[in-house]
């Protein structure tokens, strides 16, 4: 089966596995995804706006971190869908974000900051996903947006990409095609699997 249509038939079953998971054990999981990402020293040296998401349907929960973050002076952003002018693909800029801040629907079921807020380049990226493996490799919802987006950002300097899931979202495998971009680090309620070296990051 070639990679596309095996990474299709894997986003049935991710989906109907993560949905199956029981809502009380994922608020509990979520508090404690940001208690251990916060506990990790991954982000202690990061200097910059760190961009989180606003969860849809049954995503792993990123806000509790992002609200702690906050607390300790750290600027956060969100993503939106941007449509350049005069072509067909869209693109995730990141607009600065406050809690509690007003947001507005941005498609997908998600909400994102009102444009007028600008756009920020972040330096770590808590990005949703749909199943992941030991070795970085991510399974997303097939449109390619995060992909381009931190491509486009590590063209410019050394983002930060973590992956914000739940444990039973670890898969053996994850296929890859060539524009993929693999995730520096994944966050989980077990702990923090780090999967680039030479950046002086935590072990697992």
């Amino acid at each position: 089966m070639a990679d596309h249509a095996l990474k299709a038939a894997m986003r049935l079953d991710a989906v109907r596995r993560r949905d199956g998971l029981d809502l009380d054990d994922r608020l509990e999981w979520d508090q404690q995804i940001s208690d251990g990402l916060l506990a990790s020293g991954l982000l202690a040296p990061v200097r910059g706006v760190v961009a989180g998401y606003w969860p849809m349907r049954s995503e792993a929960d990123p806000r509790p971190v992002m609200v702690a973050l906050k607390e300790l002076g750290v600027s956060l952003a969100l993503p939106a869908m941007h449509k350049p002018g005069g072509t067909f693909a869209s693109e995730v800029l990141f607009r600065p974000w406050m809690p509690w801040e007003p947001l507005v629907p941005g498609g997908f079921g998600t909400l994102v900051p009102m444009p007028e807020t600008g756009t920020v380049e972040p330096a770590v990226l808590l990005v949703p996903l749909l199943a992941f493996d030991a070795q970085g490799r991510r399974l997303g919802y097939g449109k390619g947006h995060y992909d381009r987006a931190i491509a486009r950002l590590q063209a410019k300097t050394d983002v930060l990409t973590i992956g914000v899931a739940y444990a039973a979202q670890e898969v053996a495998a994850v296929p890859t095609e060539p524009h993929d971009r693999g995730l520096d680090a994944i966050v989980t309620e077990r702990g923090v699997i780090v999967t680039r070296t030479g950046k002086g990051m935590p072990e697992r």
